[in-house]
């Protein structure tokens, strides 16, 4: 094979076109895998950050719910203990009403036991004034006596 103008002229083109690549197609070529490779590497940092993150947000999610049931449980602790408080309020209530009314009730059934002491005592009273009233009226007599008395028996 003989070196001739040919392969020479090939050479130099060849030369002339790695140069020219170097020079103009390497450099944006290299600049854009290093910003794909930065760029990719960031997206992974980013996830990576975004995982512990969303690790760290579980975990605060996770207290907020214990402390939520935590509250819960207090707000029903605390309900259950008022309405134990009010159910015994209520009952003592209840039995003081219950008492009352009996006081009441029994007390207006000793005023109408007076009264109808009174009113006995009233009528008795008026039949012993009329028995005495006709026993005067009359002649003082054992017989008429016996009578008036017999009918005033009878009245009562």
């Amino acid at each position: 094979m003989d070196i001739n103008l040919t392969l020479i002229g090939q050479a130099i083109a060849m030369l002339v076109f790695v140069w020219f690549c170097m020079k103009f197609i390497w450099p944006p070529l290299m600049q854009a895998l290093e910003d794909r490779r930065k760029q990719v590497a960031d997206g992974i940092a980013a996830g990576e950050k975004g995982k512990r993150d969303l690790e760290a947000a579980r975990e605060q999610a996770q207290g907020i719910v214990s402390e939520a049931r935590g509250k819960a449980a207090k707000i029903v602790d605390d309900a259950n203990a008022r309405y134990a408080a009010i159910l015994g309020e209520a009952k003592t209530d209840g039995v003081k009403e219950r008492e009352r009314q009996l006081e009441q009730a029994q007390a207006e059934i000793a005023q109408a036991v007076n009264r109808a002491r009174d009113e006995l005592r009233d009528q008795v009273s008026a039949i012993a004034i009329a028995g005495a009233e006709r026993i005067l009226k009359r002649e003082i007599d054992p017989k008429a006596h016996a009578e008036l008395i017999a009918e005033m028996v009878a009245q009562v």
